[in-house]
């Protein structure tokens, strides 16, 4: 599996040290692991989880700024526990409402030794944070609208949101509220993926 992930990292243009590529196998372990007791994912082989999990979830990395992020609706750490692996100087909560995906986090947290990961159980609108977010970050998780509105609390005064999305969203740009702007909408690659992948960045409108 190792060799497989490191043939696919190639395909990019993401630096990752051999830590940081055992970290992402010991990651997807675990998920295997826990996904039969658990109902983690519908992914079931290992293998294609490198592609459509890990591989999926590092394609917004070169868009990922600021220190501290926090990924909504993150289900088993997706794409939270890569981007977190990627840059271990930047610090990412987890958010998850359900208790057996944050134990699920906790545990991957304690395996691989992720100093930078914060497992939050709540529920998005119940999350008050003492500062906001340099960056809120969601995949497959709602419609831009609804994450805009549930999230609005979430980001710092020039905070982004990126949302990830699984097909061009046009419909879903135009009904976002005013308050907000389109800065983004990009085409992410990602190595033997079926299917596109795209990621719209928005920031508040100052004001």
């Amino acid at each position: 599996m190792l060799e497989k992930l490191r043939q696919l990292v190639a395909q990019t243009s993401l630096q990752l040290s051999e830590q940081q590529l055992q970290q992402l196998v010991q990651y997807v372990q675990l998920l295997d692991k826990w996904n039969s007791a658990y109902n983690l994912t519908s992914v079931r082989d290992p293998m294609e989880m490198l592609v459509k999990h890990i591989m999926d979830s590092l394609a917004v990395a070169p868009f990922v700024k600021g220190q501290r992020i926090i990924d909504v609706g993150t289900g088993p750490g997706l794409p939270g526990i890569p981007l977190a692996i990627c840059f271990p100087q930047k610090q990412f909560t987890l958010l998850d409402s359900l208790g057996k995906r944050i134990r699920f986090l906790n545990q991957v947290k304690l395996q691989l030794g992720l100093q930078n990961v914060t497992p939050l159980q709540s529920r998005v609108e119940d999350h008050q944070p003492a500062q906001g977010y340099d960056q809120v970050l969601s995949r497959a998780f709602a419609s831009l609208s609804d994450m805009i509105g549930w999230c609005a609390h979430l980001p710092a005064d020039h905070g982004q949101f990126l949302a990830m999305k699984g097909a061009q969203v046009a419909e879903e740009i135009a009904a976002l509220p005013d308050f907000v702007k389109v800065v983004a909408n990009e085409t992410l690659q990602v190595p033997e993926l079926t299917g596109q992948r795209f990621l719209v960045i928005v920031e508040k409108i100052p004001g």
